[in-house]
């Protein structure tokens, strides 16, 4: 019997430490290949502000910009413009620099806060 995928959200890592969670809690431990993941993710700490980060990047209301790329950019944390456009490089999307530099204000605000 083959697993047929029924949907694909985009997720970042601080969803994905608490899916994990959540399967850890129903299962009482985790297979091989999510042990590794909740590891990784131990390792490279999960962004506790994820959902507002999100939420104010999509009230920003971009055109083209996707789920996908922001949460890429919750992931990465770019704080400036030039390490914005860094993470972008490898998105179709294309953003101008005052988009740009509006993004980076939101996720900086949260990064000076460390």
């Amino acid at each position: 019997m083959a697993l047929e995928i029924l949907s694909e959200t985009p997720i970042n890592a601080s969803q994905l430490k608490e899916e994990l969670a959540k399967i850890k809690q129903r299962d009482k431990e985790l297979n091989f290949r999510a042990a590794k993941t909740e590891e990784h993710l131990d390792h490279i700490g999960a962004n506790k502000n994820a959902e507002a980060i999100f939420d104010k990047i999509t009230k920003l209301d971009i055109p083209r910009l996707k789920e996908q790329h922001i949460h890429k950019m919750i992931d990465m944390m770019p704080a400036t413009v030039k390490d914005l456009k860094v993470v972008m490089q490898s998105c179709t999307v294309t953003l101008n620099n005052e988009t740009m530099k509006k993004i980076a204000d939101i996720i900086s605000s949260y990064t000076e806060k460390k």
